[in-house]
């Protein structure tokens, strides 16, 4: 019983630790709208420090990782907070575009110093079924985090300014590093668990550049792309096309987190009970996501509901194919002890085609308008799927080697 109490409380604390990191990460993004409409700054400049953010995250993912193996990571992830409170305490200050992206490239690469040690913290004071059972939960704080952004950020809008956000997610920061530092365990390297039946399989990073993985890593640059590229952009879609206020807009992002735990949640049952290969599982997923993306191309200017529910539809289904290829497959490396360089490898394509299509996105619609770059939504999800489906027979090969 103690045991399982322990895990709850680590559970709980890493929720608690991720939920807050949402609020300091992506209130940028929830509120572009507002600050592109308040600001007069073009949103294609504003997008630049989105961009920039999921670079540098990207890249600091790799770097985080490297440094677990000789930090302790209750330290990488107080360091993490302590630069995001003063990167959402500076932002407000900023006086152009060039200012904010620098900034926020910095608290973007401050984020990737947070769920690498989250997973190493887990993965070395749980049990494996523990800590399967607890990433999803943990995991949840994002989808929580995102909702409570896009549920509170208009309320602050409408009660002063957009600059307030900001301020508000740094006293949130500053109240979770206080409870991280009393709260959380210390783990050492030497604590981690260690496979000693690897230590005779002599490991090759010449694997992850076969043709399978080649096809699965262009496939999660489309599903980056679209999860992260649409949740942004979907409340300037809506202002822009349907005439609402912005604090509206923003509003109606909070259905995209509820869409995604829903959809998670039913692709990860499908997953453990019919599809369990998740190449197969991912194809699946991407052909749900690139017809409610034709739905959407088709009835983009018709209502306002019926264009959120189906970009909360896409948007769930990318985050299915996030947890396929982001959270599933790296298992398979276990052979050749490369769990956590394919998992921090994988999720880096992932930012690659965050960081794309945040600026694009903008670009785009600036351009051409909403209902082309829709149909390019629809473009990168068929891309995507394609991309899956030819991986399938190099990816069973590799599977087997593996």
């Amino acid at each position: 019983m103690k045991a399982v109490r322990t895990t709850k409380y680590l559970t709980l604390l890493f929720a608690a630790t991720y939920f807050t990191s949402y609020l300091t990460r992506i209130n940028y993004g929830a509120i572009i709208s507002e600050m592109v409409r308040s600001t007069g700054i073009d949103k294609s400049l504003l997008s630049m420090a989105l961009t920039g953010s999921f670079i540098t995250y990207g890249i600091g993912q790799i770097i985080s990782g490297a440094l677990g193996d000789r930090v302790r990571p209750k330290k990488l992830v107080s360091a993490g907070f302590i630069i995001t409170v003063i990167m959402n305490i500076i932002l407000p200050l900023c006086r152009n575009p060039y200012e904010m992206t620098a900034v926020w490239c910095v608290n973007g690469f401050a984020h990737s110093l947070m769920w690498p040690p989250l997973v190493r913290m887990m993965s070395a004071l749980m049990t494996e079924d523990e800590y399967k059972t607890s990433s999803v939960r943990v995991s949840w704080g994002a989808y929580v985090g995102t909702m409570v952004v896009y549920l509170v950020s208009p309320l602050v809008i409408e009660a002063s300014s957009w600059k307030y956000v900001f301020l508000i997610s740094a006293i949130c920061g500053i109240i979770m590093l206080i409870l991280w530092q009393l709260l959380a365990p210390n783990v050492n390297a030497e604590k981690r668990e260690k496979n000693t039946a690897l230590s005779s399989v002599k490991p090759s990073n010449a694997i992850f550049i076969s043709p399978a993985l080649l096809l699965i890593f262009f496939a999660i640059i489309c599903q980056g792309a679209l999860k992260d590229g649409v949740t942004t952009w979907m409340p300037s879609y809506i202002s822009e096309t349907f005439k609402l206020g912005s604090s509206t807009a923003i509003l109606s992002g909070v259905i995209l987190p509820i869409f995604s735990i829903l959809c998670t949640q039913f692709f990860l049952t499908v997953h453990r009970k019919k599809l369990k290969n998740p190449v197969v599982c991912a194809i699946v997923i991407f052909a749900v996501g690139s017809a409610s993306a034709l739905a959407l191309s088709i009835f983009s200017s018709a209502h306002a509901a019926v264009s959120i529910v189906f970009s909360a539809i896409l948007t769930g289904c990318m985050h299915g194919v996030n947890i396929m290829y982001i959270s599933m497959l790296p298992a398979y490396f276990k052979g050749i002890g490369k769990v956590s360089f394919a998992s921090g490898l994988l999720n880096s394509f992932s930012y690659v085609g965050s960081a794309v299509s945040t600026y694009g996105i903008a670009a785009l619609s600036e351009s051409r308008g909403w209902s082309f770059t829709i149909g390019a939504w629809l473009i990168v999800s068929l891309v995507g799927t394609l991309a899956s489906i030819i991986a399938l027979r190099p990816w069973n090969k590799l599977k087997e080697r593996l």
